[in-house]
């Protein structure tokens, strides 16, 4: 069910999104840096481990209007780490609410972390931000990896942050 209920309302933001009925929130053409702090595998309390991430978006699309790249890592308290890319949409809902899903495929290294089955894993998520006038961005992100079953073993995680997306153009205003 919960499933589901996830798609429903992605499919529902990208329609708005596509069809012109949501307002537009002030973006940055340089791009974000975002970082965040939370939980890996937050769902699982013998494998949950603290997680720290660091991602670099850019402010301009490559292919399609709607989707930009990104580039990130994420590493955990047991010595796990994961370096990926990917694309993002950008689908605001009103003035300072913006839904942000995201995928991208990446290396894994275990560590000493939870054994994900395979090096290349797969990441699926969705963040929703509160946009300041300033161009900052802050809420919770909700990803999940796994292998998409490219090896016996493929147990996937769920991960959940806080996000802080910062424009460099912010950045740059201050400097």
């Amino acid at each position: 069910m919960r499933g589901k209920v996830g798609r429903a309302a992605l499919a529902i933001g990208l329609a708005m999104a596509i069809l012109g009925f949501a307002p537009t929130v002030r973006a940055s053409t340089l791009g974000y840096v975002a970082a965040g702090a939370g939980a890996f595998d937050f769902d699982h309390s013998r494998t949950t481990a603290a997680e720290g991430r660091v991602e670099y978006r850019f402010g301009q699309s490559l292919f399609f209007p709607f989707l930009k790249p990104l580039i990130g890592t994420y590493f955990t308290s047991q010595g796990s780490v994961y370096l990926y890319g990917g694309f993002r949409a950008e689908l605001p809902v009103g003035p300072h609410i913006l839904i942000v899903p995201m995928a991208a495929v990446g290396d894994y290294e275990r560590g000493n972390g939870k054994n994900l089955g395979s090096h290349i894993e797969f990441k699926t998520g969705v963040e929703v931000d509160w946009v300041f006038d300033n161009g900052v961005r802050v809420g919770p992100l909700f990803d999940h990896v796994s292998n998409a079953g490219i090896s016996k073993t493929n147990p996937g995680q769920e991960n959940l942050l806080l996000m802080v997306s910062i424009p460099l153009d912010f950045i740059a205003r201050r400097g």
